[in-house]
């Protein structure tokens, strides 16, 4: 919709009527209305007595003596014009009221002079007595007023001067610069009253009745004043019903029905006032629809002059609107039409330059006025498109919706441009105070304080011509908070508290906008699609979740950093804290929980909904650190030996076989103390470091599950179950498993490969009497308290349990895979079964060690096995060959196959059996695996 640019100050409103031309003052046009009005009563009849109401009479403009007002009050009547219009019945004092006749009247509300009245009215009857039975319109009045009077009729000769001139100044006004009827610009006629006018206000005429320059003057004036449109002579004198003279001397008649003491009030005999203004229709060429046009005008131009204070003035000029659009409706009158233009447009720019900021103009004590100026811009805009596409043929739509949708938009624009300059002003002069809202959170309250108010005091009246006024205030706001926050998201896309909140308050202002929009559409046509489609959506909380992302990737990438370093800088050191926990672990496990912390200290409405993103990679770089950690420090296998094949060679012995004196079971590794290759080792104690940060870490991530609970619950979410799948489960089963196998490398590295001296070269090597047990023992004690004294005690026994079966395993592996230096007799198992409780024995440690449940539980292969060297030999030869013949059926009953080498000790297993004959020093067992296996005979 296009609106009018050209709106004039609201204090100094140029007339819609014309411009009239320099020439002619104000005091001139009223005098020669003051003439008409006379003349025209005089013509119809005289004037009749009322009560007359004002003060002014007390000191009129020209200083009158006072005339006496006491009369009673009662006697004035009600008007039925004020009534009509909506203005209020003026309540008068006692020295307020005479009775004067409605001319008396007229003449104070007027500011004409007592003397000038006079004069006045003795040349009307000097005409009547003349031109007897000539009404006014037949006659041009200045022309016979002229002929009237000479200088003697006035105080001083500059007076009559002075008033001869206006009269001359009104015919040329009249009769050539605004005629009634147009004027060919040749016409000699007009031509000639040009001259003789300017010629006159040089020097007076003579104007008396023989006078030669009166008779010229009135040959000119009559062939101007009397032409019509078929070009015969008119019976009525077109002198003053030109416009915009006409109208111009209209508007001054009409504005007599305003005190002169009081410019905001009607005087109460308005009736009467416009029943002898009327009369000068005929002369004026003023129709009722040009007086419905004039007295709105006069009306609204009332008001605006007067400083905009009384309204009642305003309500009757949107009253008589009424009128003037019904009159528009069926007036084809070209000259009323562009008159009416004008005026409309007028009225509509000064509406408009309101309503287009009515935030600045219109509040809770003058909305009513809002609804007048509204009604104002729309009718005089319909009036104005019935103009333009002719009232008949015009489309019914209604305009009013388009146009009040505009005003809504830029008075909220301009509200919200005023918000922000006030919020940022604000800002910048308390920069310095600590913990102030960002910009655009107090902008946000702004908004929503905006169109809260919106809601409550002018959407009601809006409403009237738009059913969405509030919907489309509110869809403005958005919009506009919607380019601030896009230019503030564009330069800030790091996740921090304050953009956090910004966008925070703008989702909740977007929430509560639109839920005004579609309360307020709720019975709209469409459910107030239009408008809600209209509303682009912020994204804020996708703006806000990518953000969390963001901050999530960074602070995960972080301690993915941090993680690789400290690992390469970790010493294993048990002396770097009282927990005896690696000093990586301690700054990971920190930052893991700042991380925690800083994520639930975000400003974001939901954590829950972020936080298995946040746990999830929490828990992965836990995984990784101890993945990492883990890495190289071996395992069972990297320890416990391949078992050879079975072989009964002695030493010297030139047969192949696997086991020769000299030979190692596995070979010697030294502990390195620092990081492996696979092939060197970390020592027991980088290793018991190892344990107990990873059995720290399984404490941390339960610690941390909770307070992620507690603090989902502190942030009031309901729905803890489902978040409680979001757990540290990676890390905590790696951590589980890293203790696990540490704790079994840990256990073989110390029994096969650190204390493989006292195992492997030591036990049973030679005589079983003099290599016993106990220098194992000794030196395997001293492992088990390094163990618990450095171990965490929950981890502790799982650790010396994983000793104790490496140091079971081991025992049987020398009794049953220990070489050819490794010789048993059967009196030899008694030594053995001592040696085994020796061992058993310092696991159960007089009842401070393991459990007896625990000890028997894995001591129980041993104890299985162990009864077989105890066993005769052609029992023990038996038991194989039965043994045999259950596993290979008749496939063994030609030879016995040699079975394989499993590592699962058994003592009703045929290769546990074979093992303990090929170390049995016995005639009957060397003959036997001669003949079967062909073994040697000799040991």
């Amino acid at each position: 919709m296009q609106l009018n640019n050209d709106i004039d100050d609201d204090t100094n409103l140029v007339s819609p009527f014309g411009e009239m031309g320099h020439g002619l003052s104000e005091l001139e046009l009223r005098e020669t209305c003051y003439e008409i009005l006379i003349g025209a009563c005089r013509s119809s009849g005289g004037t009749r007595p009322l009560t007359y109401v004002s003060s002014s009479v007390k000191k009129n403009v020209e200083k009158q003596p006072s005339i006496s007002l006491q009369r009673s009050v009662s006697s004035v009547a009600a008007s039925k014009m004020k009534k009509a219009l909506g203005l209020k019945k003026r309540s008068l004092r006692e020295d307020e009221v005479r009775e004067v006749t409605i001319g008396e009247l007229m003449r104070v509300q007027m500011r004409v002079s007592e003397p000038t009245d006079s004069r006045v009215r003795r040349a009307l009857l000097r005409i009547a007595a003349t031109q007897l039975g000539r009404r006014i319109e037949s006659i041009v009045l200045p022309l016979e007023l002229m002929q009237q009077f000479n200088s003697s009729d006035f105080p001083t000769e500059k007076e009559y001067v002075a008033w001869q001139q206006r009269n001359l100044k009104v015919l040329e006004a009249g009769l050539v610069k605004h005629p009634c009827l147009p004027l060919d610009k040749n016409n000699t006629s007009a031509q000639q009253l040009r001259r003789f006018v300017h010629k006159s206000l040089k020097k007076p005429i003579e104007t008396g009745k023989h006078s030669e320059s009166m008779r010229v003057l009135r040959d000119i004036v009559m062939s101007l004043a009397c032409r019509s449109n078929d070009g015969n002579l008119s019976e009525i004198c077109h002198w003053a019903d030109g416009i915009p003279l006409n109208l111009q001397l209209y508007q001054i008649l009409l504005e007599a029905c305003f005190d002169i003491n009081d410019a905001t009030s009607v005087i109460e005999e308005v009736d009467e006032v416009l029943e002898l203004i009327k009369k000068t229709w005929v002369v004026l060429g003023i129709n009722q629809t040009f007086h419905n046009l004039c007295f709105s005008w006069v009306f609204f131009y009332r008001y605006v002059s007067t400083g905009e204070v009384e309204n009642d003035l305003l309500f009757a000029a949107n009253n008589l609107l009424l009128d003037v659009e019904k009159d528009a409706r069926v007036t084809k009158d070209p000259a009323y039409s562009k008159t009416l233009r004008s005026t409309m447009t007028k009225i509509l720019n000064w509406a408009e330059k309101k309503l287009l900021l009515y935030h600045d103009t219109f509040f809770r004590g003058n909305i009513n006025i809002m609804e007048s100026v509204l009604t104002f811009s729309v009718l005089t805009a319909n009036i104005l498109e019935d103009i333009s596409h002719d009232y008949k043929n015009r489309n019914e739509i209604d305009i009013a919706p388009e146009r009040v949708d505009t005003y809504i938009r830029s008075s909220m624009r301009k509200a919200f441009s005023q918000a922000r300059e006030c919020v940022y002003l604000s800002k910048r002069s308390a920069k310095h105070q600590q913990n102030s809202p960002p910009v655009l959170c107090i902008l946000a309250q702004e908004i929503i304080d905006l169109a809260y108010n919106e809601k409550e005091i002018y959407s009601p009246i809006l409403k009237r011509w738009h059913p969405l006024a509030t919907g489309v205030a509110v869809a403005t706001l958005h919009a506009c908070y919607g380019n601030e926050l896009k230019k503030f998201v564009s330069v800030n896309s790091e996740m921090t508290p304050d953009n956090l909140q910004v966008l925070i308050s703008a989702d909740k202002l977007e929430k509560d906008l639109v839920h005004m929009a579609v309360e307020d559409s709720v019975d709209s046509d469409d459910g107030g699609k239009s408008i809600i489609q209209e509303m682009t959506p912020y994204e804020a909380e996708g703006v806000i979740s990518n953000l969390i992302k963001s901050w999530i990737r960074t602070r995960i990438e972080r301690l993915k950093e941090s993680v690789d370093r400290n690992l390469q800088q970790e010493t294993w050191n048990l002396q770097a804290n009282k927990e005896q926990i690696a000093s990586s672990t301690a700054v990971v496990l920190r930052t893991v929980n700042e991380t925690l912390e800083g994520f639930f200290m975000l400003p974001i409405p939901q954590h829950s909904a972020s936080l298995s993103d946040l746990i999830n990679g929490l828990d992965r770089c836990l995984q990784q650190y101890i993945l990492t950690a883990k890495f190289g420090c071996g395992s069972r296998s990297d320890f416990i030996p391949a078992l050879p094949a079975l072989t009964r060679s002695t030493a010297g012995s030139k047969l192949p076989g696997i086991f020769r004196k000299k030979d190692k079971l596995i070979p010697r590794k030294k502990s390195q103390g620092g990081s492996t290759d696979g092939n060197d080792f970390f020592g027991i104690p980088e290793l018991c470091v190892r344990i107990n940060s990873f059995h720290h870490i399984r404490k941390c991530v339960d610690a941390l599950e909770k307070k992620t609970v507690d603090h989902l619950r502190n942030n009031g979410s309901t729905h803890l179950d489902n978040v409680l799948v979001t757990k540290f489960d990676l890390s905590r089963a790696t951590g589980v498993e890293g203790v696990q196998s540490l704790c079994v490398a840990a256990a073989y590295k110390i029994v096969f490969q650190d204390l493989s001296h006292a195992l492997w070269d030591g036990l049973y090597i030679g005589e079983v009497s003099s290599s016993r047990i106990q220098p194992f023992l000794k030196e395997l004690e001293q492992y088990l308290e390094i163990i618990s004294s450095t171990v965490h005690d929950r981890v502790r026994t799982r650790l010396i349990t994983d000793v104790m079966k490496a140091a079971f395993d081991g025992f049987l592996l020398v009794l049953l895979a220990g070489g050819p230096s490794r010789v048993f007799n059967l009196h030899d198992s008694a030594i053995i079964e001592d040696d085994f409780r020796l061992l058993t024995d310092l696991f159960w440690s007089g009842g401070d060690g393991l459990p007896t449940d625990l000890i028997e539980k894995f001591a129980s292969t041993v104890r299985f096995v162990l009864p077989l060297f105890r066993t005769e030999t052609e029992s023990l030869i038996e038991e194989f060959k039965s043994s045999i013949m259950d596993e290979y059926g008749n496939t063994a009953k030609s030879r016995l196959p040699l079975p394989p080498t499993s590592g699962q000790w058994d003592p009703n297993e045929s290769n546990t059996i074979l093992r303990v004959l090929c170390h049995r020093s016995d005639k009957l067992a060397t003959n036997f695996l001669k003949k079967a296996y062909n073994l040697p005979k000799e040991l």
